[in-house]
């Protein structure tokens, strides 16, 4: 099985192996205060290289099963190839769910310029044509105004509001829950 490599007008959006573990650690150090309202609180190891091998060598692990795509961005024109955005597809669910959870950040630099919308609107294509999924999920807390302007833009509806959902920034906090339903192909007319 081939890991997903994903390309859009600006951007590819791979499935980062080990050796991007610096990459990844330059993405986050660089992002830290432009992300921390959103994320969860991580500990100090989270930005080590080796922490991020092992779990870059665990989302593979997790494609390959099914479980999750992991993705990171990376301008398609610049050589130094840095990691500027992440997309995350997790709790893939099959059966009669046929469902995920989708998860994105972009860089501090790269707000306000249609980065995240070129890279989801791809990878939205990617989990209905060729994952075959039903059903993404995406949750964002009711003060982030850009997520949810973009979610809006891209078809997502809003189904609720979940109470003391996640532990972001330090503390529970309540999260809109929105979805994107595969558009049903109609009927084949009868002739």
């Amino acid at each position: 099985m081939s890991l997903p490599r994903l390309l859009t007008e600006r951007l590819e959006l791979l499935l980062p192996p080990a050796t991007f573990a610096g990459r990844m650690v330059e993405y986050y150090r660089r992002n830290a205060a432009h992300l921390e309202p959103w994320e969860p609180t991580r500990g100090e190891e989270f930005l080590t290289e080796a922490w991020w091998r092992e779990q870059l060598q665990a989302n593979i692990a997790d494609f390959r099963s099914g479980r999750s795509e992991r993705l990171v961005l990376i301008p398609r024109d610049d050589p130094e190839r840095p990691i500027v955005g992440a997309a995350n597809l997790s709790n893939i669910v099959r059966g009669a769910f046929q469902a995920c959870h989708l998860g994105y950040s972009i860089d501090a630099k790269l707000e306000g310029q249609g980065y995240m919308r070129e890279a989801l609107e791809r990878l939205i294509q990617h989990v209905f044509e060729d994952l075959g999924l039903h059903r993404i999920m995406a949750n964002h807390l009711p003060e982030n105004e850009r997520s949810a302007g973009l979610l809006a833009r891209l078809g997502f509806e809003r189904e609720g509001l979940a109470r003391k959902y996640l532990y972001i920034n330090g503390a529970w906090r309540d999260h809109v829950l929105t979805a994107l339903i595969r558009p049903e192909k109609p009927p084949e007319e009868t002739r």
